[in-house]
């Protein structure tokens, strides 16, 4: 008898680059549409939960989502963190765990990242007595085979900031196979390589810079498009695999609809904040 597929649920709970949308300080065409139009073109920095216990990245909009979404966060057990830039670790919230700040359970959530992001957790703890048992920090390096609490993951290497080893991650939860494919440009030779005979239920991408003609640290539209056409040659895509564009800045001068203009012709979703699917 076969075993019964289960779904996950995929929420995503930012969907901005650094800056916001509207962002910060900014009176740009861009921002001051999204501010009039609301809904789906308010973007808060960008982060994504698996299923309820596992989260990807910890931005300074984690408290803004635990509030819109309903969230139980201390329902998490591994975290997952990208890389150190500040719109996905703000670290100094971690604190909020320790004993005399919160109630909360007994588990320690796991975090894994880079150096930098270890180093950044620990010196907000270490700051406040140390982890006290409320998280266990876990250095990580780009293809290490990791068996999680909720998942099983690989950390691949980004092309993002030159002075930072930034990762991608492989993931396996549920039954499922994703890619959290971002912050990055084109990805590296080498990431492709090691991906190139897996096959996903979930890919995660960035469209950081809209039309602007640049690939190197961030995707464009095109790199996007190049992306998905590189997947589909490798087999990469199963019949129901989902696509999902997520990360998007201000400075690209685009409209929640705008996006779904350019997208949805190629079957590729374009998130906004809250947004859930089953996968």
């Amino acid at each position: 008898m076969e075993r019964e597929m289960t779904s996950m649920k995929v929420r995503f709970l930012g969907t901005a680059a650094f800056e916001g949308i509207p962002a910060l300080f900014c009176g740009c065409e861009l921002c001051k549409k999204a501010m009039e139009l609301g809904g789906e073109n308010i973007r808060t920095r960008t982060s994504v939960m698996l299923g309820d216990d596992l989260k990807v990245d910890f931005p300074p909009d984690t408290y803004t989502h635990m509030i819109r979404d309903r969230l139980d966060l201390d329902k998490v057990q591994d975290l997952i963190l990208t890389h150190s830039h500040s719109d996905h670790l703000y670290a100094e919230d971690l604190v909020a765990r320790l004993p005399g700040y919160s109630k909360t359970g007994d588990h320690p959530i796991q975090i894994y990242g880079n150096d930098l992001t270890i180093a950044k957790c620990k010196q907000m703890l270490d700051a406040e007595g140390g982890a006290q048992g409320k998280f266990v920090l876990n250095r990580v390096r780009p293809y290490d085979k990791l068996q999680l609490q909720t998942s099983r993951v690989v950390p691949l290497p980004a092309a993002h900031d030159p002075n930072e080893t930034c990762l991608l991650y492989y993931i396996e939860k549920d039954d499922k196979t994703i890619l959290y494919g971002h912050d990055t440009g084109t990805f590296p030779d080498e990431t492709w390589e090691w991906l190139k005979d897996k096959k996903f239920d979930l890919v995660i991408l960035e469209c950081t810079v809209g039309h602007v003609d640049y690939q190197k640290t961030h995707m464009n539209i095109e790199a996007v498009l190049e992306t998905k056409s590189t997947m589909v040659e490798y087999g990469m895509l199963k019949p129901v695999s989902e696509i999902v564009v997520t990360h998007f800045s201000h400075n690209a001068q685009l409209l929640h609809a705008d996006l779904v203009d350019i997208f949805e012709p190629h079957s590729i979703t374009v998130a906004f904040d809250g947004m859930v699917l089953e996968v």
